[in-house]
C-alpha cells in the first residue's frame, strides 16, 4: 500500500512578495546602503579585417551581434590565461619547496662536527 505524503507549507513567490512588500516601509529592516560604482565600459580598436573575420564567426555562433560574442570570447580566454597563471604559480611553488627540504636534507650532513685527533 502506498502512502501519501503531504507537502510541507513553503514559501511560495506570493508569500515572499507580500513579505518584502510589508517590511519595505520598516527602515530597520533593511541593512546599510552599499555604494557601488560602475565599471566604465572600455572600447577597443581592431583592424577592418579582423573586424571582419570576427563578424563572420559570430553569425556562425548565432550571437546577436559581434560586440557579445567578442565579449564571451576575450572572457573566456582571460580565464584560460588566468588558469594558467595559477597552475604555473603552484608548479613554481612546489619546485621550490622541494629544492628548500633538498637543501636541508644536505646541509645537516654539511655541518657535522669534524674530530681531529692528535
Amino acid at each position: 500500500m502506498k502512502t501519501t505524503r503531504k507537502k510541507a507549507p513553503g514559501l511560495t513567490p506570493e508569500t515572499i512578495d507580500a513579505s518584502v512588500v510589508a517590511q519595505s516601509e520598516d527602515p530597520s529592516a533593511w541593512e546599510a546602503p552599499v555604494a557601488v560604482r560602475r565599471s566604465k565600459a572600455a572600447s577597443l580598436s581592431i583592424p577592418g579585417d579582423l573586424a571582419a573575420r570576427a563578424a563572420f564567426l559570430a553569425r556562425l555562433h548565432h550571437e546577436p551581434g559581434v560586440d557579445q560574442w567578442v565579449e564571451r570570447i576575450v572572457r573566456e580566454r582571460v580565464e584560460l590565461e588566468e588558469s594558467a597563471f595559477n597552475q604555473a604559480k603552484k608548479t613554481l611553488a612546489s619546485r621550490m619547496d622541494r629544492q628548500v627540504r633538498a637543501s636541508n636534507r644536505i646541509a645537516p650532513a654539511m655541518r657535522q662536527p669534524v674530530h681531529l685527533t692528535g
